[in-house]
């Protein structure tokens, strides 16, 4: 029986990521400081150890504990880009320097299989759309700059180490898992989708939509939006990828469609079935006006198959969650 660590797997990805490798049988350990995740969202069936990055000793324990993992998934950073524009020091020290210690503990107990959450925010404004893996990574924000250098640190991990890795950009997570007994759960919360089916619900007065003036058919800004289901699916054809491909791999997870925040906003009102209550707000510092994946290269190399990612399925399933959530507060 495999036996695998997921870093930040009391967040919104990695909780999901829980869920399918235990649903397939593995044994999940899940390393969580549960400064940003939430206790409730780790599956019943996972080993919760509760630490941080940055404790030396805490990763030594762990590792010592648990003995030679399989692998490891690694979710565990900061990752709101406004934040990173303010207080670009937490960035670097918490997710390169926390990245830097799992990979040497990692290194240290012959651990030498990582699948890393990396971001579209690498690439910054991206000069053609759909975005190519082989693009200028040219990040505008410190979000995107400490996942780009994390990347790199890879890639010479392997060459010293022989750590094999990759590190899967994605675009934008949303939706739930189908059963609706996790989905995503961020304090504060800064994602599109969650915010406006909260107003739906009326814990918001309204969604704001930050920037109107954006270079995009109806001025607001245009993501590709990905179910999270068929992203952590990519993480285990990802692994499965290290199996017979050594190397630092890279592939952007994207379905290759951008919707601008009107016609997000268009399509939950169709799935709540009434209006959505709107306030314009100006941009947020740090965001790209457009951002859509070329994900063919996961298509071809990972034989990834985005099944669940129609906008409004996406919609649906977080609308279950949220709802749920809602009834039972």
């Amino acid at each position: 029986m495999p036996r695998f660590l997921i870093t930040g797997g009391a967040g919104y990805i990695g909780s999901h990521m829980v869920r399918l490798l235990l649903d397939r049988g593995a044994q999940v350990v899940v390393f969580d400081d549960l400064s940003t995740g939430h206790r409730d969202l780790v599956a019943k069936g996972a080993t919760l150890v509760r630490g941080s990055l940055s404790d030396p000793a805490a990763l030594k324990d762990l590792f010592a504990a648990h003995g030679a993992f399989d692998a490891v998934f690694h979710f565990a950073a900061r990752s709101l880009v406004g934040e990173s524009v303010a207080r670009p020091l937490a960035y670097w020290r918490d997710n390169l320097g926390g990245t830097l210690a799992l990979v040497s503990a990692m290194v240290e107990a012959g651990v030498d299989r990582l699948i890393f959450s990396s971001t579209a925010a690498v690439y910054g404004v991206p000069e053609t759309v759909p975005i190519p893996e082989g693009a200028p990574a040219a990040p505008i924000n410190p979000y995107g700059e400490t996942k780009r250098a994390i990347e790199t640190m890879l890639k010479a991990a392997h060459r010293a180490h022989g750590l094999r890795s990759v590190s899967l950009r994605y675009f934008n997570a949303a939706g739930a898992h189908e059963s609706g007994r996790i989905g995503e759960w961020h304090e504060p919360e800064t994602h599109l989708i969650p915010n406006v089916l909260k107003a739906a619900l009326g814990e918001a007065p309204a969604i704001r939509i930050f920037g109107t003036d954006y270079d995009t058919p109806d001025g607001t800004a245009v993501r590709d939006y990905v179910h999270v289901m068929d992203l952590v699916e990519a993480h285990a054809l990802a692994l499965a990828h290290l199996d017979a491909h050594d190397g630092a791999h890279v592939f952007n997870l994207g379905c290759a469609k951008g919707f601008s925040v009107r016609e997000v906003i268009r399509a939950a009102e169709t799935v709540v079935g009434r209006p959505i209550p709107v306030e314009e707000a100006p941009r947020r510092p740090g965001d790209p006006p457009v951002l859509v994946a070329d994900s063919s290269r996961a298509r071809e190399l990972l034989g990834w198959r985005p099944t669940r990612s129609e906008l409004e399925r996406i919609i649906a399933d977080a609308w279950a969650w949220h709802r749920q959530e809602a009834q039972s507060a």
